[in-house]
């Protein structure tokens, strides 16, 4: 059992037709036919939507998406229409808002990995492998491996897992030509960023993203290379060989599986409200990815 905690009733706002609240956002349809995505303070750890919000999260995640929308747009056009908050919407979704145009979603989500961590290295401990990828021995949690490898997951409901899977069940799935153009492009974005955030002294350790057609063109949806779909490490203290210090959701979810939290991951309990200071060292982590990322000061 997981899932949501508590579940959040949606917000109502004339002329928008509420589609789905997912783990973090809630997706609306405008009279245009164009998809309105919020994003929220939510946080999902373990299939679980925890009760506890983090402030300022859903603003960050929007508006480091769009910084890095505006860095990839040459290796593939993005979904964004415009970042204009529709009349009578609440005054809270300023920031947190993307008008999107209505994609054919790819049925898969796309991973690239630069270094071994997560399930990757859950797989590599077991089979010398990632997602069917051989991978040389001797690595350890955190290691950088030869070059990034592309291993894609299914995409899971809210309170299911994403399972990996290997690249000939994409091709079973999409297709050979569409399987080969979401490896090329994943690998190309992660490339590109991985550069980028080692140059602000971030270690890009994996990433995922969300494509879909237009048409007959690939265009990248959702979020990219933000600390809910990434997992960004500082370069100053990354050591082979142990959990990496990071900015993304690892701290809570150390938090959580600690004694501290008194939650029994195995069990069927939803997980346990996050204390103040969790929630505050949360924040300022997702604030210290932004401002190092974008060279801005958070407001």
């Amino acid at each position: 059992m997981s899932g949501f905690v508590v579940k959040p009733e949606p917000v109502h706002v004339p002329g928008l037709v509420h589609l789905h609240t997912g783990k973090v956002r809630d997706l609306y349809r405008n009279a245009a036919g164009e998809l309105v995505m919020v994003a929220s303070d939510r946080t999902s750890v373990y299939d679980w939507v925890l009760p506890t919000e983090i402030p300022d999260k859903g603003r960050i995640l929007t508006q480091l998406s769009l910084w890095w929308f505006d860095r990839i747009s040459d290796l593939v056009p993005h979904h964004v229409i415009s970042t204009e908050v529709p009349e009578d919407a609440p005054d809270d979704w300023a920031g947190r808002t993307l008008v999107c145009r209505p994609l054919r979603m790819a049925p898969v989500e796309c991973v690239a990995r630069g270094y071994l961590a997560g399930s990757g290295l859950v797989e590599y401990e077991k089979t010398r492998t990632a997602c069917g990828v051989a991978l040389p021995e001797g690595l350890v949690n955190g290691s950088e491996l030869p070059e990034p490898i592309f291993t894609p997951a299914t995409k899971a409901e809210v309170g299911e897992h994403d399972e990996n899977v290997t690249y000939e069940d994409v091709v079973r799935t999409v297709g050979a030509d569409t399987a080969d153009l979401l490896r090329r492009t994943t690998l190309a974005i992660y490339g590109r960023a991985r550069d980028i955030a080692g140059d602000r002294g971030i270690v890009l350790a994996d990433t995922k993203f969300e494509f879909g057609f237009d048409g007959d063109r690939l265009v990248v949806a959702d979020e990219v290379l933000t600390p809910d779909c990434s997992r960004f490490w500082p370069a100053e203290q990354w050591e082979p060989g142990r959990q990496q210090p990071a900015f993304d959701k690892q701290f809570i979810r150390d938090w959580l599986t600690s004694p501290a939290s008194g939650w029994d991951r195995d069990s069927e309990l939803a997980p346990p409200a996050l204390p103040t200071d969790i929630v505050e060292q949360s924040r300022a982590r997702y604030v210290e990815a932004y401002e190092r990322l974008t060279g801005l000061t958070w407001a």
